[in-house]
């Protein structure tokens, strides 16, 4: 939400890379009330920007990690003093020494072309030619991508605090922070020692010190502060004199990421960072308080160089660099920088205090990419690059504790350089939450992968029996050993007897609310863009969106009683949002006083779907599931098998079905008398495999994936949803009005691939007329259409019938922009 008055008062936490392009991006919209404070010097303020080796690599399989590192290499670039840039952009070079590692490279390539990165895939001679230091025989490749190279942090955070100096922004430095002063929910202030920092906004870019000042108002932050080895060597004859000062470097910044280590020049010297060394925590509030004088060898987030874990890292080393057998180790440290339990940075505002604002865990790589997006966010409401991998509020409670922070942090500091499959599962924890009908799908066999701390089936090994007698058009094709990975063809039979007889889906994850009191009704009707005042029984799919008319979510809204709704929404970031809207319609109108409550983990929900669904619902109730009696986007309460449920009809995988949501305690006696019903007319229980290809063949839009705050209802196509002209106002109508598909300059488009066979997963570049166009969002093997499908945001002039290629792997598919729905476009299935 932005902030009415065109000049708060701004206080932002630290004085690092990050608090200060933050105050630098502010400054540059017209605020300047603007105070910095930090506990170091501002010379050096002794965090992990003071130690940063300022390696940026752009290239990430995140669009918004890499827009946000493209964007920081830009502006360092800008920053200049006595004619040098705060950017040495030599390049970046990452090998592959492994075919694993060369296949990777290949899909690395590819996320480049998908995301404006000018990259290429070179060879081992390429790789000689552009690093001759290298050991030949250990090369099978590599990419090349001549945008990344050196950040000079340190030097652009001094050039930051001088410009905005300049532009009227305070700086305190060697000044703790003690507390935050709130009132009545929001945030009024800084407390540093005896004195209070008045504040309307307070933004805390403390990096690993984050944690504690996040405690100071009670909000937990999912960070663990981690030491991570750097050293320099002696000089190495090979590159004497080839720089011309101590910190300069010529050859590109290297990774060797078969072996978790990374290369810089320093002048003469060479700087090696390893991550394959044991995971060393730190609890940032043990480094003590921070000294008035910092030098490059004491700070606090410099710990003492531990040889002996370093000593792998430097054996391989002098194999990949043979120059470096004539070095020998000059000076190393354990430098501490954050981790969080994805890997992704925490940026937003807190839950519980209105106006308290978190960068936190944002590497260097990244830094004014973030700065930029809050400062857009504070300033007029919206990031340019969607923020929802990034968002504070993304975790779930149980995912906030300190132990599951520790260990998923760690995992991921192990796991930094690793290949990882975009389905992979972590190993642990897991079993965090299971569906009331976990003990019924352990016996059936499920494969179960995890989101959201959530166990969630793929597959069950029950249906496996159901290959033998799946007919020739609906078996399954051979598929390439990446997209096989956690896939089993068991998922073409599960789709199979979803559109032929009858499946039940664990539904469960999917999170629900509860929206209750006089002012619900008017809550809802202001944030979105549907008709959510009609009768109760009523059901409307329906939009979130931002005050640009970007798609925040989607959502289904339930009508229970008068004051009573239920709502589905996509996780704890919608939680936040809802809740907050609430808090302000309570406090300015009192009378319209509404709630809003998670009743997730006290119910749980099964899909009942396919054409003889009917047949099995009647044998365990005397309620009227008939069209008549429950008709398409209706809900009712009714009694199945002595257990009260709601019953919703509605379906994401295109057949005729309900939801049927009961409270937690009797979704075991539920799911049984379905199951018990179900047999004579062979039902199943089928996974989120069969559900994801069902899904993309009717067209059904996945938030965070095929929509986000970057695009609209009508490039997303799912403007039905908007009710432009419905009574009363809602949040980005006035941004979408008059927006139509002619004025569109992008569209999502279903794609089928030609030969009926090629994979892919997502996230890989979709060319037209042999240009980089767009990406794929979505995508998934069609069972019943039996060909791959896939969903990218296409410009408006491709049309229909076009054809397109996807790159997989370095290769080109050939493919075609299709029709949709490919399945039941006139809705009689799903109508029943």
């Amino acid at each position: 939400m932005a902030i009415d008055s065109t000049q708060p008062r701004v206080v932002i936490i630290g004085a690092g890379i990050v608090g200060a392009n933050l105050a630098d991006e502010l400054v540059s919209r017209g605020w300047t009330d603007i105070t910095v404070v930090d506990q170091g010097p501002l010379s050096m303020p002794g965090g992990s920007t003071s130690h940063a080796p300022g390696l940026v690599f752009q290239t990430n399989v995140s669009k918004t990690m890499t827009l946000f590192a493209k964007y920081t290499v830009e502006k360092l670039l800008s920053l200049e003093k006595d004619g040098q840039s705060c950017f040495n952009q030599v390049g970046g070079l990452e090998l592959a020494t492994t075919p694993e590692r060369l296949q990777d490279l290949k899909r690395k390539h590819g996320y480049a072309s998908s995301w404006g990165i000018e990259a290429r895939l070179v060879t081992p001679e390429e790789c000689l030619e552009t690093y001759p230091l290298l050991n030949r025989d250990m090369i099978l490749g590599g990419l090349h991508i001549p945008s990344d190279g050196l950040a000079l942090a340190a030097r652009a955070v001094q050039l930051l605090i001088t410009k905005t100096q300049e532009a009227g922004v305070r700086y305190m430095g060697s000044t703790l922070v003690t507390g935050i002063e709130q009132s009545e929910g929001r945030v009024t202030g800084v407390v540093t020692g005896e004195t209070a920092i008045p504040a309307d906004i307070v933004v805390s870019c403390a990096g690993f010190w984050g944690v504690e000042v996040g405690a100071m108002i009670g909000l937990p932050i999912p960070l663990l502060p981690m030491a991570h080895q750097y050293v320099k060597t002696t000089a190495v004859p090979a590159i004497s004199g080839q720089n011309s000062y101590p910190g300069d470097a010529k050859l590109p910044i290297l990774r060797y990421q078969d072996q978790d280590l990374y290369y810089r020049e320093h002048g003469d010297q060479y700087g090696i960072g390893y991550y394959g060394h044991r995971p060393m925590p730190v609890v940032a509030s043990s480094l003590g308080p921070t000294p008035k004088e910092i030098t490059e060898f004491h700070m606090p987030s410099r710990l003492e160089f531990t040889r002996e874990d370093f000593e792998p890292a430097w054996q391989m080393t002098k194999e990949l660099l043979l120059s470096l057998k004539e070095s020998e180790i000059a000076d190393g440290f354990n430098g501490v920088f954050s981790f969080t339990p994805d890997g992704g940075p925490l940026v937003g505002q807190s839950p519980n205090v209105d106006g308290f604002y978190v960068a936190e865990a944002v590497w260097v790589t990244h830094s004014a990419g973030v700065a930029r997006a809050l400062a857009e966010v504070l300033t007029s409401g919206k990031s340019q690059i969607d923020l929802a991998e990034c968002e504070l509020t993304r975790f779930e409670d149980v995912q906030l504790s300190p132990q599951y922070v520790s260990e998923t942090s760690q995992q991921n500091f192990v796991e930094v350089y690793d290949i990882l499959h975009p389905l992979q599962p972590r190993d642990s924890p897991r079993n965090l939450r299971v569906s009331p009908f976990y003990s019924r799908q352990r016996e059936l066999g499920a494969f179960f992968l995890e989101a959201g701390a959530w166990e969630r089936p793929y597959w069950f090994e029950a249906n496996k029996k159901l290959l033998n007698d799946l007919p020739p058009e609906w078996q399954p094709v051979e598929r390439d050993a990446w997209s096989n990975r956690y896939y089993n063809p068991i998922a073409a039979a599960e789709a199979w007897k979803t559109r032929t007889a009858v499946a039940m889906y664990d539904m469960t994850p999917l999170r629900r609310l509860e929206v209750s009191g006089p002012g619900a009704v008017g809550l809802l009707d202001w944030v979105t863009t549907g008709n959510v005042s009609r009768k109760p029984g009523a059901v409307t799919y329906t939009l979130l969106l931002d005050e640009h008319g970007g798609i925040r979510s989607d959502i289904t809204v339930a009508r229970i009683r008068d004051d009573l709704f239920q709502i589905g929404v996509n996780g704890p970031v919608d939680l936040a949002y809802l809740s907050r809207e609430a808090r302000i319609q309570t406090k300015n109108a009192p009378q319209r006083h509404v709630s809003v409550r998670d009743v997730t983990g006290g119910t749980c929900c099964v899909g009942l779907w396919g054409p003889l669904a009917r047949e099995v619902i009647s044998q365990v109730t005397s309620d009227d599931f008939s069209d008549k009696g429950l008709r398409y986007f209706r809900v009712k309460k009714v009694s199945i098998a002595g257990v009260p449920v709601t019953a919703m009809r509605l379906s994401y995988v295109g057949e005729l079905g309900w939801e049927l949501y009961a409270s937690a305690e009797n979704g075991l006696r539920l799911w049984d008398a379905l199951w018990k019903a179900g047999q004579p007319h062979g039902i199943i229980a089928a996974g989120r495999s069969a559900f994801n290809s069902l899904r993309l063949e009717k067209g059904f839009r996945s938030w965070g994936t095929d929509m986000t705050t970057e695009h609209d209802p009508i490039e997303a196509g799912v403007d039905f949803a908007v009710k432009i002209d419905k009574k009363g106002a809602f949040v980005g109508q006035s941004a979408i009005k008059g927006r139509t598909k002619e004025t569109a300059t992008r569209r999502l488009r279903c794609i089928t691939v030609d030969d009926g066979k090629s994979m892919v997963l997502g996230k890989e570049p979709v060319f037209v007329n042999g240009k980089s166009a767009g990406y794929v969002t979505s995508a998934a093997f069609g069972f019943t259409v039996r060909k791959p499908i896939a969903y990218a945001y296409l410009p408006c002039a491709v049309n229909e019938g076009d054809a397109v290629e996807l790159e997989y792997f370095g290769q080109k598919i050939r493919a075609t922009v299709t029709a949709e729905p490919l399945y039941d476009p006139d809705m009689k299935r799903l109508r029943g």
